[in-house]
């Protein structure tokens, strides 16, 4: 490279008051190891993106900016948009600033913050994106940890390949992010997207720490929102699966139609069949409200990209 890259490091938060004090203090310390060793430009920043807290998360924002000038940069939500559009409004703001390499973490820091370098050095070497991942599900709890691991085997058997236990702390350079700013989309899966772009990409194993303050804002909830959302934006499949389960339906409802034809009018054979009619109404059924649902879903996504809204507002900025 003929020039240090700029550097935006890209911290997505909610209500995170408590967290970002000790973050810019760590984040800091690792740009000026970084700038101090030549390995980036004077000119990288961090940049927040406060998703719409409640507590005083953008107060103490405002008082990092305060002390460390123009290195700390950030915006604030009007409202809660959720964490795929922080980060994506943290990589089009951070584009403005003439950011060479972008790098998006935590505002807990439970991804290990020291592996920057690594990320750096992977980048220097021709990869545009670097792909955090986590050598472990440690430190989640038992649900947490095997839903995680099922929706990322799931997603591989639907065609979209993404490695096992990514995460959203990687690295992309600007070239990726101008591409990204391409897409209109409206619901937007990042793990997906940058595995679809095709860039050379490398990756960087990390511990995940315990959370020192405070608890994680991804609930259950929010994850399984997340996990349909990544589904339903990169594959047809369960549609296809709707139209075999049709069809197979369809075909077993005619051979019981013949069977009981035969039954009645060639065996003379009197079937009570109650309990068996109420078993197959009530798995028909749930089955016809199971496709409901997976079509409903995708009409949902469509909902959504139709009426083009914004896909984030910002109520407040730091330059």
């Amino acid at each position: 490279m003929t020039k240090l890259p700029v550097l935006s490091v890209i911290v997505p938060c909610l209500n995170e008051e408590a967290n970002i004090p000790i973050a810019t203090q760590r984040l800091i310390e690792i740009l000026d190891e970084l700038i101090k060793n030549s390995e980036i430009s004077e000119e990288s920043f961090l940049f927040y993106v406060d998703d719409g807290s409640t507590d005083k998360t953008w107060e103490e924002i405002e008082k990092s900016s305060s002390e460390y000038k123009n290195r700390v940069k950030g915006l604030k939500f009007s409202r809660n948009f959720g964490n795929q559009k922080a980060i994506l409004a943290g990589l089009l703001e951070s584009l403005k600033h003439n950011t060479d390499c972008f790098i998006t973490i935590d505002a807990d820091l439970q991804q290990d913050e020291t592996k920057i370098r690594e990320f750096i050095t992977k980048y220097k070497n021709g990869a545009k994106i670097v792909c955090g991942i986590r050598t472990d599900r440690d430190t989640d709890g038992f649900f947490k940890k095997y839903s995680a691991l099922a929706f990322y085997k799931l997603m591989n058997m639907l065609g979209v390949n993404i490695k096992i236990n990514h995460s959203d702390y990687r690295l992309v350079s600007r070239e990726v992010v101008e591409t990204l700013n391409t897409f209109p989309e409206t619901n937007l899966f990042l793990r997906g997207i940058f595995n679809e772009l095709g860039y050379k990409k490398d990756y960087v194993y990390f511990d995940v720490k315990p959370r020192e303050i405070g608890k994680t804002k991804f609930t259950s909830f929010s994850l399984f929102a997340l996990a349909i959302s990544g589904i339903t934006s990169f594959s047809l499949v369960p549609l296809r699966l709707v139209t075999l389960i049709g069809f197979l339906m369809s075909f077993g409802s005619f051979i019981l139609g013949v069977s009981a034809f035969i039954d009645k009018y060639i065996r003379h054979t009197a079937v009570p069949g109650y309990a068996t009619t109420v078993v197959s109404v009530a798995f028909i059924g749930g089955i016809q409200i199971l496709c409901l649902g997976i079509i409903a879903e995708y009409l949902g996504q469509l909902f959504q990209e139709v009426k083009a809204r914004p896909r984030y507002i910002v109520e407040k900025d730091i330059d």
